[in-house]
């Protein structure tokens, strides 16, 4: 009955998108205007895109967390409420926070967590690689995660990585520990719940999941009082997140009051509500970076002169001030800023004199000619307009060639580009998630199919930086740490096959009554049991 009742409010609140039919959200009830149409999957071990981890930063819960009002302090007890490190620095030894109970009743005990890694293993969905990448496999991962005691769970990992590192990835949606007992109740034929967990939710988080109508709506609903969650108090008895992919809808559902917040709107957007006393903007900046790849199996982008030259053939403050506005800003290193040891240089103006010296010198003073997979979407296409004009100005002429995602990223992941323009956001919130795909290629051969490696898609053959990526993953000093990823950036920045430009800021509106919205920042998503109104 209670899924009949909320896939009716699923119903109710998709009505319109005209604003036509005036319904002010009740004091209780978060309605939010977003695009989550790229939700293909509710199971927290297969969810990899944007909009399933908002679902599931508000549904389960992990064993290490963050604070929303204070993200800057880094990973916080979660589920865990406390680790010890044994002389190896291998071996961790977690305890089990007391007391915490699953949506279902069930209580949350050292065995759903070490299932919940034992099942994302050993179902191999695409985000198992933050788990994998520790040595854990679908053979071994049963005697490497253990419970040790009624409250206690052991892992040993496969060499001593730095602490940071392994812990900021227990943060990951992959790490939610998931219900054991409601899971198996739903299993088919030994797929752990996954079947049933696409749709359905087995967590301990703020919310649970009441309804889900792909490509329209999901809706949580709070499974207590607003004290009940161990995290603190969950003022939203139900939140609503709408599909609603046209930005220009979704400003006219929030201005007529049928949306508490719209999280995508465009810069004119931003600038036709302005100055309305009834809405407001607040900004966060994510850890997004938009780039230009220079293949070096091309004779003229091989040249270091000419990579140099590229850099200065950019209007990074011109595209910030007008087609990016607001919803870029410019960063010219590979980690995003908040992340441990992120560099805030950029070195690099549109300084077309400079690069014809820089061209002349690389022996090719005339230019060339090139092309650039684009993907056909808006802020992409701009872009890419933009960088085809500035550089035309020292002789060098791209050719944009238009195409979706598929067919950039297919081509891109083959090696078959010249430039490819697109961006990179982190998949776990640790320095070396970007690292390890813009400064480590172990294996520059074309068979070696490193496809989730920038440096590996570039060609750019490296061996002193992938040593020094390795090394900076084992570093248990964070100060030395920090030094090793300022050089990484450095050597990015001076010689790189790489052209960074900028970092996301993500613009959204708010009616004015709505207060506690924490989209997560660089390092993780969502949190909508913060909000009050």
């Amino acid at each position: 009955m209670r899924r009949i009742i909320a896939a009716a409010a699923i119903a109710a609140f998709t009505l319109t998108q005209s604003g036509a039919l005036r319904a002010e959200t009740p004091p209780n009830i978060l309605v939010v205007a977003d695009a989550i149409d790229d939700i293909v999957t509710l199971d927290p071990a297969e969810v990899f895109e944007f909009s399933g981890s908002d679902y599931v930063n508000n549904v389960y819960d992990t064993l290490f967390v963050f604070d929303p009002n204070d993200l800057d302090a880094g990973f916080q007890p979660g589920l865990a409420e406390s680790y010890s490190l044994a002389e190896d620095g291998k071996t961790y030894a977690f305890k089990i926070r007391e007391g915490v109970t699953f949506h279902s009743g069930n209580p949350v005990t050292a065995e759903d967590v070490v299932f919940s890694f034992v099942r994302a293993v050993k179902l191999k969905k695409t985000p198992s690689f933050i788990l994998t990448q520790f040595g854990f496999t679908a053979e071994n991962v049963e005697d490497k995660i253990k419970v040790a005691g009624a409250n206690e769970v052991t892992m040993e990992l496969d060499q001593a990585y730095a602490p940071s590192f392994f812990l900021n990835c227990l943060t990951a949606s992959v790490a939610s520990i998931v219900d054991k007992k409601l899971a198996l109740e739903h299993e088919q034929d030994g797929d752990f719940g996954y079947e049933w967990l696409k749709t359905n939710s087995a967590g301990s988080g703020a919310f649970k999941l009441a309804a889900w109508k792909p490509s329209e709506a999901y809706i949580l609903e709070r499974p207590g009082d607003e004290d009940g969650y161990w995290r603190g108090k969950v003022a939203m008895q139900r939140v609503v997140v709408r599909n609603v992919p046209e930005p220009a809808s979704q400003r006219l559902l929030l201005l007529n009051g049928d949306a508490d917040i719209a999280r995508k709107l465009q810069p004119d957007d931003i600038a036709a509500i302005a100055g309305n006393s009834e809405v407001r903007v607040e900004t966060d900046l994510k850890g997004r970076i938009y780039y230009l790849g220079l293949n070096q199996k091309n004779e003229f982008l091989s040249k270091p002169k000419v990579l140099e030259a590229m850099k200065y053939l950019v209007d990074y403050k011109g595209m910030e001030a007008t087609l990016l506005k607001g919803q870029y800003v410019q960063h010219q290193t590979f980690l995003p800023l908040t992340f441990l040891g992120a560099l805030d240089k950029n070195p690099y103006t549109l300084d077309v004199a400079r690069a014809k010296e820089l061209l002349a010198e690389a022996g090719v003073p005339d230019g060339f000619k090139v092309t650039m997979d684009t993907r056909t979407v808006s802020p992409v296409i701009e872009m890419a307009q933009s960088i085809q004009a500035t550089m035309a100005q020292a002789g060098i002429e791209i050719e944009i060639l238009p195409g979706d995602g598929k067919q950039t990223l297919t081509k891109y992941r083959a090696r078959q580009h010249d430039i490819y323009i697109g961006a990179w956001g982190p998949d776990y919130p640790d320095p070396h998630t970007n690292a390890d795909t813009f400064t480590s290629n172990a294996d520059n051969r074309d068979e070696a199919k490193l496809t989730g490696k920038l440096a590996w898609r570039n060609s750019w053959d490296i061996p002193d930086l992938t040593k020094l990526t390795e090394a900076a993953v084992l570093e248990n000093d964070a100060g030395k740490r920090v030094e090793m990823y300022h050089e990484l950036q450095a050597q990015v920045l001076e010689r790189g096959p790489f052209v960074l430009m900028f970092q996301q800021i993500l613009q959204n509106a708010l009616r004015e009554n709505v207060t506690g919205l924490n989209t997560g920042g660089p390092i993780t998503a969502a949190y909508y049991w913060t909000v009050t109104k």
